[in-house]
């Protein structure tokens, strides 16, 4: 393990190029790299977690996994990558990104194959809880290699893009998940997904990149002459982590993304089984409703940081404030969307992606990364990860024996209720809205 850590570690800086074109030319190379590289990149981790989504109600179909098993399976998921994501986070901040992330997907994919391969209830709840842990390793060092090569005024901008990526991982795989699993079974929905995470993988390692300082680059304040989030200090990289970890900002935005994540998986991790159960939609018709809509939250991701940089000064309060009022009225809505009515959830659940995909962008890590230390972005990434997995840990196998007691069995046939599991959800996101409000006058601290 510690031949890990050393392989993992950044390298050693480089004596700064002194040629401005060779510098300017440098930097744009690697920064259009990066940037494409961690969008493909994270996207493809979703399509390594979310495979089991899809595959639920064909397992359950198939006598594999009962709704609270399967609770169990996703909650252990997201409790290792929430630990793992504290973990992971802090050292994602003294690592090499390039072999960070891809280690990471590797794993993962190999986890996803062998849960193809397998019908055991705890040899599957094993392999998915060590899934969560490698599925950890994607999203604190991408925001890691964002403030590594992209100034505070570009980052809003880059952060939505780069957020957006998610929404492209779980499009593909709802939308090609389930026709996979249609045409081919459950266990092809994880197979297939393995090994285009392997492929990805070995592309990450190639055409992701270290800190710039490791190729004789200035730092991006530097190199972009912006110091609008403060000049930068001199402390180590240790000094910056702990100052992270004694702001109320961290963890109050922390707090809030306990309960805005419980309404993200509560939908993804059962919105395709809701939609089939509860609005009578087959397995591909659900699939490509929840696929197409993710799609507006991919929309919405990359609004949410233009909207906020071009009309609020790179503020993030109001934005989130308003797109957070927006989530909790979308989830009313989609509850009350008659049954086989395709506007109806359609429209309530493309105004869900839409609005989440702006409050992951504020509550999941940009606000307090705005807030905090660049030079430990990953720390604060991690924190707020573990908070807002713990949070998507607890919806799931809640959730799971919620639905699971509300089942009903008439002439030999089960349904489900989801009343009980919306009353949970819709708290969820107004307590989502409320804990924000305490950092409306914040100010950087860099």
């Amino acid at each position: 393990m510690m031949k890990f850590f050393s392989w993992w570690k950044t390298g050693e800086d480089k004596p700064v190029i002194t040629d401005k074109t060779e510098i300017s030319k440098l930097y744009n190379r690697k920064r259009s790299s990066v940037i494409w590289s961690v969008v493909l990149g994270y996207g493809v981790f979703y399509i390594g977690r979310l495979t089991i989504s899809v595959a639920k109600k064909p397992m359950m179909d198939a006598g594999i996994l009962t709704p609270a098993e399967l609770g169990i399976i996703g909650a252990l998921l997201f409790y290792s990558y929430a630990f793992g994501k504290l973990t992971n986070g802090f050292l994602s901040d003294r690592a090499n990104i390039r072999k960070f992330i891809s280690t990471g997907l590797g794993v993962s994919a190999l986890v996803n194959l062998a849960f193809g391969m397998t019908t055991n209830f705890v040899v599957m709840a094993g392999l998915w809880f060590v899934n969560g842990w490698f599925q950890s390793m994607g999203s604190a060092p991408c925001v890691v290699s964002l403030t590594q090569w992209f100034s505070n005024k570009e980052r809003g901008t880059k952060y939505g893009i780069w957020a957006a990526s998610h929404n492209i991982g779980e499009g593909l795989t709802f939308i090609g998940t389930s026709t996979v699993v249609a045409m081919f079974g459950w266990k092809m929905g994880f197979i297939g997904p393995g090994f285009i995470c392997l492929i990805v993988a070995l592309i990450l390692y190639y055409t992701l990149a270290d800190r710039p300082e490791t190729y004789g680059l200035p730092n991006v304040a530097d190199y972009k002459q912006d110091f609008s989030g403060g000049k930068h200090k001199k402390k180590s990289i240790k000094d910056f982590q702990l100052q992270v970890l004694k702001s109320r900002v961290v963890w109050k935005v922390g707090l809030a993304a306990t309960f805005l994540y419980t309404c993200r998986y509560a939908i993804h991790s059962w919105g395709p089984l809701y939609l089939q159960e509860a609005k009578g939609f087959t397995i591909i018709e659900a699939g490509t409703i929840m696929g197409v809509n993710t799609m507006l939250g991919l929309a919405g991701a990359i609004f949410s940081g233009w909207f906020s940089d071009r009309f609020f000064n790179a503020k993030r309060n109001v934005p989130a404030l308003i797109m957070g009022t927006l989530l909790t009225i979308s989830l009313l809505c989609l509850q009350a969307a008659p049954q086989n009515s395709y506007i109806f959830n359609v429209a309530a659940l493309g105004l869900f992606e839409f609005t989440l995909g702006c409050m992951v962008v504020y509550i999941g890590g940009l606000w307090a990364v705005d807030l905090l230390p660049t030079k430990a972005a990953g720390s604060v990434k991690g924190i707020i990860g573990i908070f807002s997995y713990i949070g998507a840990a607890t919806q799931d196998w809640i959730s799971g024996l919620l639905i699971n007691n509300s089942k009903t069995t008439i002439n030999g046939i089960e349904s489900y209720n989801f009343d009980t599991a919306f009353i949970f959800w819709i708290s969820a996101s107004i307590i989502a809205i409320l804990i924000p409000l305490t950092l409306w006058k914040e100010k950087p601290n860099d």
